[in-house]
């Protein structure tokens, strides 16, 4: 039995071991928010941690749901952004009553976090990674490694491999501070050199004018903090005929621009995460698309919930954020999709190294985060 595949049957073993003595009064709804970009520039993205969240608890409720209890899933659409995840979040707490929020993007999130102190609500993070995610608020749980871990991973790489002239093309938002920061005081620490960047908008269609810019610094190679368009990005790269080296994070992981020619020989991080066969297929067959990195990583995040609140159930507590809070630390270790233990609000994991070619994003090399 593969171990992705064991991991996965360890998390259900555990949870049904938690719920044996486990009696509701009366079988109830336990609902789970979500608010996420079903439309706008990052709506690829959004749909994957849409269906990783969906598909996670549709397979606990197909065993009977937690505790006898069903959960229902109540989706907001932010569209990425922080004003509008307010409002989302503010429906789903006072008039849905849902104890737990996923999230993603570091923008909505940093708004989200007062609130979720504020309120008591659990706010499960499992794409964004902006540094500033790790202290945003004691009931935000990050599921995913920061950005500078990604980036210190990638700056040692670069510089290994003898690409020692950089520039960055940076998103003018959160995430894309954030990256390009972490990236300015990475890469020279590890031997190279920043000599150009370039600011685009979220949303941006057009990175051509910016693109022209940094390769007239002669660079190795260009680092990218984008969360939205890469697909974009990269079929301008092709057309300008650029030929340095392009490297990013996690965002990278983006199936259509995977799957175009145009992204050859792109390389980014991520997280070292995992489907088993199994799963890999029901998703496929469900949706009609590969189960991708969000996808999984929102699955993951959903069974890290699904088991504290067992916990919370057979312990004989209301499902409150306060409490789904607290029985995420009492757990610590879990072993889902991807073994992770919060001994913080962020959650360790291993970071790879993958390179884009003949449609395939395959491994190139894996390294510990510092």
């Amino acid at each position: 039995m593969p171990h992705a595949t064991r991991a996965v049957l360890a998390v259900v073993t555990v949870v049904g071991g938690m719920l044996a003595g486990v009696v509701p009064a009366a079988a109830e709804t336990i609902r789970f928010g979500a608010i996420l970009p079903l439309t706008g520039p990052a709506t690829v993205i959004g749909t994957q941690e849409k269906r990783g969240i969906e598909l996670a608890v549709d397979d606990v409720n197909a065993k009977g749901g937690v505790g006898g209890q069903k959960i229902e899933l109540v989706l907001e659409d932010n569209q990425a952004k922080p004003d509008l995840s307010v409002l989302s979040f503010n429906k789903l707490v006072d008039l849905q009553g849902v104890p737990v929020v996923f999230t993603g993007y570091s923008g909505p999130t940093l708004a989200l976090a007062p609130l979720a102190t504020r309120k008591k609500v659990l706010l499960v993070n499992c794409g964004a990674q902006a540094d500033k995610l790790a202290t945003a608020s004691p009931y935000l749980i990050n599921t995913i490694s920061s950005t500078a871990d990604e980036v210190g991973v990638m700056s040692k790489y670069l510089v290994s491999q003898g690409k020692k002239k950089a520039v960055v093309l940076w998103e003018n938002d959160a995430a894309g501070i954030g990256g390009r920061d972490d990236f300015v005081e990475a890469f020279p620490k590890a031997g190279g050199e920043i000599v150009a960047q370039e600011p685009v908008q979220f949303g941006q269609t057009d990175f051509r004018p910016a693109l022209l810019k940094l390769a007239a610094s002669k660079p190795d190679v260009m680092y990218v903090v984008t969360t939205a368009n890469q697909l974009n990005l990269a079929q301008q790269y092709k057309q300008l005929n650029l030929t340095f080296t392009v490297a990013g994070s996690s965002f990278f992981s983006d199936p259509p621009t995977i799957a175009d020619p145009s992204s050859r020989g792109f390389m980014h991080t991520q997280v070292k995460i995992e489907a088993p066969a199994e799963l890999a297929a029901r998703f496929k067959t469900r949706y009609g698309d590969d189960m991708d990195f969000f996808a999984k990583q929102y699955y993951n995040g959903t069974t890290v919930v699904i088991t504290a609140l067992a916990k919370v159930l057979a312990d004989k507590k209301p499902a409150t954020g306060e409490n789904l809070r607290q029985a995420v630390f009492d757990i610590g270790k879990f072993n889902g999709l991807i073994p992770m233990e919060f001994k913080s609000n962020t959650a360790k994991t291993g970071i790879i190294i993958n390179v884009m070619h003949d449609g395939k994003d395959e491994l190139l090399t894996e390294l510990p985060a510092d």
